[in-house]
């Protein structure tokens, strides 16, 4: 007992010791620094020099969520996402190279200012007596830049992991938000909306979590808990999103007409060819930005095996190794419509075994089929055919005629697409025997079933 002891002391040491910089860091005072640096910094400036820079006024850039922050406690009336959007736009103008930005969010304060210089001036002269010159006018915008951050959308995807063994436990948890901004140019000439852009980024949350207890003695328990959560700060992930827009509004307004290059061959450099490329993506992607296109052939060849298992009127079943095929028809990219066959046995401990054979016409159903990874759901009816056998009771001996069945079957699954014409699907399915015979016993008022758990590899082909 006293070794468990010191070896529990142990662990939680180790734990500690590997865990307690990470833990206790953010308790240490550190200097302050720059706002860190994202990737849209370099692809903002590595873009292509423009003709003439346009005059750009911004007045607002506001936060349209109306959405705050989640908070397990109570009511919360920290926003989601930060009151600074116009800021970071006007950075962002600025580091693109193609804009200047002119004040217009502080615009009261700036003539107020200016009305004080004018005062000052008209009554007071220089050094040399002279009266002081006038302020020179205002910089006027050639376009509005108008939008705000419209959409800030929780939970759009969470998952998790975990395991317990003998006291230790891992588990691992994460969901992304996604923040969305839109962002248009206004002539000042005419009024005329030239160009609505749009730029998005998730925000990631990761936690990690060990535990380990144990009893040291009958009446003590060791236990140590170590982990640590990891928030992608959401200010970092608005300003790449309203970088990306800005990116989005320089490449899109050259390939309109509404704004110049200085070098026009700089239309075929990579920010161009990387836009038409991230163009082509979103059109073939769903609201999550995951590639979406339909990936399943007209035609489907499946070879299946596994283990199953019989459920009837003996107890101690058997698991019994069974094989198979099919071929399946697309009726739509959602529905398939197969005909399999295949072996197996069924058997119960010291009362039966035989082998049977099936046929059976059902159809499967993708949720998600234009998707690598979609989980299915199938349905149908077959024909189970017994063989015939006799029965390994020695006490009882039982003679099982080959005999025919009726079944109606249904299943849940998920297949895996490593290409368009090759995937691995792992099925569970109920074959629920129209009969209380199949073991060659009826007892009871419930017929017999058997399930089946396979794996398969499904190759497609055709158009």
């Amino acid at each position: 007992m006293q070794k468990k002891r010191i070896a529990a002391v142990t662990l939680m040491i180790t734990m500690f010791s590997l865990t307690g910089c990470a833990n206790f860091e953010p308790l240490q005072r550190s200097k302050p620094t720059s706002a860190p640096s994202t990737t849209m910094d370099l692809e903002l400036k590595s873009l292509p020099p423009p003709k003439e820079q346009i005059v750009a006024a911004v007045y607002a850039f506001r936060d349209e969520t109306g959405q705050y922050k989640a908070s397990s406690t109570g009511t919360s009336f920290s926003t989601a996402v930060t009151q600074g959007a116009t800021s970071i736009l006007i950075r962002a103008l600025q580091q693109s190279g193609w804009f200047v930005p002119v004040e217009r969010e502080g615009l009261s304060d700036l003539l107020n200012e200016r009305k004080i210089i004018r005062s000052t001036r008209d009554n007071y002269s220089g050094q040399d007596g002279n009266k002081l010159p006038g302020l020179p006018p205002l910089l006027y915008a050639g376009v509005v830049l108008e939008g705000g951050i419209i959409s800030y959308d929780s939970n759009i995807l969470t998952g998790g992991e975990g395991a317990k063994f003998f006291g230790t436990s891992v588990s691992g948890l994460y969901h992304e938000d996604q923040v969305t901004v839109y962002l248009r140019a206004v002539s000042t000439q005419n009024g005329r909306d030239l160009l609505t852009v749009t730029g998005s980024k998730t925000v990631l949350s990761q936690e990690i979590d060990v535990g380990f207890y144990s009893y040291v003695s009958y009446t003590d328990l060791a236990q140590a808990e170590a982990g640590f959560t990891y928030n992608e700060p959401v200010d970092v992930a608005v300003t790449q999103a309203i970088q990306e827009a800005v990116k989005n509004l320089v490449v899109k307004g050259v390939k309109e007409g509404f704004w110049t290059l200085k070098y026009p061959a700089d239309t075929t450099s990579a920010v161009f060819v990387d836009y038409a490329k991230e163009m082509l993506a979103s059109r073939m992607a769903d609201y999550l930005g995951r590639p979406a296109k339909p990936r399943r052939h007209l035609v489907g060849v499946t070879i299946n095996s596994g283990a199953q298992i019989y459920n009837g009127d003996y107890a101690n079943s058997e698991f019994h190794v069974m094989y198979g095929g099919g071929v399946r028809l697309e009726l739509s990219p959602s529905f398939y419509a197969e005909l399999g066959a295949g072996r197996g046995e069924l058997s119960a401990l010291n009362a039966f075994k035989d082998t049977y054979d099936y046929v059976d016409a059902k159809g499967i159903y993708n949720f998600m089929p234009d998707y690598s990874l979609t989980p299915f759901v199938s349905f149908g009816a077959g024909v189970v055919i017994r063989e015939w056998t006799q029965s390994t009771s020695a006490t009882y001996p039982l003679y099982l005629p080959k005999e025919y069945f009726g079944t109606v079957n249904w299943g849940l699954g998920a297949e895996y697409l490593f290409t368009n014409n090759v995937g691995l699907s792992f099925e569970v399915d109920d074959h629920y025997v129209l009969s209380d015979n199949l073991d060659g016993m009826v007892s009871g008022k419930y017929f017999d079933w058997f399930w089946t758990g396979q794996f398969g590899l499904n190759i497609y082909f055709g158009p």
